[in-house]
């Protein structure tokens, strides 16, 4: 799947995605500010999707963060799956995220 027909559909779980060069962010206790330097506009996540953006920059892959976002929240691994792939699509859409293109599958 290219980067281009990325936008507008879920990734899939095998997909190792990134924040870009181009985007800051910072986690605060109730919410995180992400910053496109490119465009000026900035995006507001709940703890939530603050917590599934965190542990996506640590895994690198979207099923290695869903199982660490179940464990911490003691929820369905399917369900926080399902919620992880329409934070990335979002941000995706947004250029908050891009498929990682040097990552070995």
């Amino acid at each position: 799947m290219t980067r281009d027909t990325m936008r507008g559909a879920t990734p899939p779980l095998s997909a190792r995605l990134r924040v870009p060069q181009h985007v800051v962010y910072r986690s605060f206790p109730s919410e995180t500010v992400m910053l496109n330097l490119q465009t000026g506009r900035y995006h507001g996540l709940n703890a939530t999707a603050g917590s599934m953006l965190e542990a996506l920059e640590q895994t690198g892959n979207l099923r290695a963060a869903a199982r660490a976002v179940a464990e911490r929240h003691g929820q369905p691994q399917d369900l926080v799956e399902r919620d992880l792939g329409s934070l990335c699509e979002a941000l995706l859409e947004r250029e908050l995220l891009e498929l990682d293109d040097d990552a070995t599958p």
